[in-house]
């Protein structure tokens, strides 16, 4: 196949392979992606091309800062997961209080309706008493 023989223009494409053909005839002259090819593969290969055409010291800058962008996403993904922790042990904390003042439960029953460890349900039992 040779891509200077493909002569169809934006409007006349129809069909997947005739847009990577264009594409790959006209990456070059775009300055940005046309509407038509927002699909994520050729996102991917705009990202690319982009990336491709940085200079050195763009390319070292550019990863910094995406390097900055994941940590703080996994800073705050870390946090979440945290608070989601925190609640639901003072959840189980009220629960197990609640039951072992409130009913004639013994350890063993409170801590498999709590689904906690007996364990658990001592320490819990000695900071309330």
């Amino acid at each position: 196949m040779e891509l200077y023989k493909f002569v169809k223009t934006e409007a006349a494409l129809e069909t997947d392979l005739e847009k990577w053909l264009y594409v790959l005839k006209n990456l070059g002259q775009m300055k940005k992606m046309p509407v038509f090819l927002r699909k994520t593969i050729f996102q991917k290969l705009f990202h690319i091309a982009e990336y491709s055409n940085l200079t050195k010291e763009e390319k070292m800058l550019y990863d910094k800062s995406l390097k900055h962008k994941w940590d703080h996403a996994n800073v705050l993904n870390y946090a979440r997961e945290e608070g989601v922790q925190k609640g639901r042990e003072e959840k189980n904390f009220e629960f197990v209080v609640n039951l072992l003042t409130n009913t004639d439960f013994d350890i063993p029953k409170i801590a498999a309706l709590a689904q906690v460890s007996i364990a658990y349900v001592k320490r819990v039992k000695k900071r309330v008493s």
